[in-house]
């Protein structure tokens, strides 16, 4: 005889409460996948922002706090590194670019960063549109920012808020050659170019010569002042206080002699790699932790289930009695038990697989959206083998109920 068809109509006659099983369950399962999925793409997606940030050198002082400035552009307090030890790195040999990083202005929430154009190209890899700043009141704007080539943008002081500075003095003032008063004094720029899509918060930037943010600041240009070209080579006399320089090394051998050669007292070396180590160690941390709490939920869900299992297959007796009356073997009536609660189990953790993946996908998005760090949620060995486990476990319980009707008398339940 073929269970299937008893099992089925055994499903059929208890509709609503299957299917309130099979939703349990599959929450169960989707909390768990989601914990386990939004975790990667958290971890992929940060690893990936940092990728083009091959050494960043500091102040000594937190590496997280440097990281997240330089690369997640997270506006952060930070130390200026000494303008000796600047002077340093942009005449190392060893390096391809050294480009000096400085924020401190915005357009709306839009970040405004000072760099050099050659790590404007390192980071986009070519520009999707237009070209590279030439001038100290052009700017190259991130693949998501809503500013287009030929928009005149007004810069404001700070992360947020606007501002009536005089548009024209800071650029009036470097081709005078002449010291800029005050600090929040802003040139009008021109957008030249917009970068490649990089999954970094650098897409929604505004990407300005160091020159505009020193100047901006009453920090000089870098330069003499009869000179205004933009980017290196600088003036070793003019050169401020930097809050990170990024260093792209002619190879690895040069990047870890680098590395070594600027962790001193006045200055910290570090790949960004070795801070997200240190990170991702935290948060897989949490993360096991929330994946054994997950997972024993989901057992108690299961357990709870099969105890309403079996009550619902006691009122069942008669039917499974007649059936073994009428010639079906124990092991047919065991079979079409366990047939019934592994359907439950199965379908459920199935749907929780899909709701899982649907919620970190989400997730991904709105975390992608607030912090500008590209994140696309996927399901892998891990979540596979979650769900492979659960299952098991469900498929192994469901013999309890199936035991229990499989040994009660045949007289007994006819009762």
């Amino acid at each position: 005889m073929n269970p299937f068809p008893i099992a089925l109509a055994a499903l059929r006659r208890n509709s609503f409460t299957a299917f309130l099983f099979l939703v349990i369950v599959a929450l169960a399962v989707a909390l768990g996948i989601a914990i386990s999925a939004q975790e990667r793409a958290l971890r992929v997606g940060s690893a990936r922002a940092a990728d083009k940030f091959d050494l960043i050198i500091a102040a000594p002082g937190s590496h997280n706090d440097v990281l997240f400035s330089t690369v997640y552009l997270d506006p952060t307090a930070v130390q200026l590194l000494d303008p000796a030890i600047a002077r340093l790195l942009l005449d190392e040999p060893e390096a391809d670019f050294v480009a000096p990083i400085g924020f401190g202005d915005a357009i709306g929430t839009d970040p405004v960063v000072g760099t050099i154009a050659p790590f404007v190209d390192h980071l986009s890899g070519g520009l999707a549109e237009g070209r590279l700043f030439e001038a100290l009141d052009e700017a190259v704007v991130g693949a998501l920012s809503p500013h287009k080539v030929g928009d005149e943008l007004e810069v404001s002081h700070g992360h947020g808020g606007a501002t009536d500075a005089d548009a024209d003095a800071a650029a009036d003032a470097l081709e005078a050659g002449e010291a800029v008063q005050g600090e929040h004094e802003h040139a009008h720029l021109h957008v030249v170019g917009r970068m490649q899509p990089t999954g970094t918060p650098w897409d929604r930037a505004i990407v300005v010569p160091i020159e505009y943010n020193w100047l901006a600041h009453g920090l000089g240009t870098g330069h003499r002042p009869q000179d205004s070209h933009i980017g290196t080579p600088f003036d070793a006399d003019a050169l401020p206080g930097l809050p990170a320089v990024v260093v792209k090394a002619k190879d690895i051998s040069a990047a870890y002699g680098l590395r070594a050669a600027y962790r001193t007292p006045q200055s910290t070396a570090f790949f960004p790699a070795e801070v997200l180590i240190g990170l991702y160690a935290l948060l897989g941390d949490a993360t096991a932790i929330m994946s054994a709490l997950t997972l024993a939920a989901q057992a108690l869900v299961v357990a709870a289930i099969l105890a309403g299992v079996v009550a619902i297959l006691d009122l069942q007796r008669q039917r499974f009695a007649v059936l073994r009356a009428l010639g079906a073997s124990p092991l047919f009536v065991f079979t079409t038990v366990w047939i019934y609660v592994a359907a439950i189990v199965v379908t459920g953790a199935l749907m929780g697989l899909v709701l899982g993946w649907g919620a970190a996908t989400l997730v991904s998005d709105l975390l992608a959206q607030s912090t500008g760090v590209a994140m696309r949620a996927e399901i892998g060995t891990r979540e596979l083998s979650l769900v492979g486990t659960l299952v098991t476990l469900g498929l192994l319980l469901a013999v309890v109920p199936a035991l229990i009707i499989y040994r009660r008398p045949v007289v007994d339940a006819l009762r």
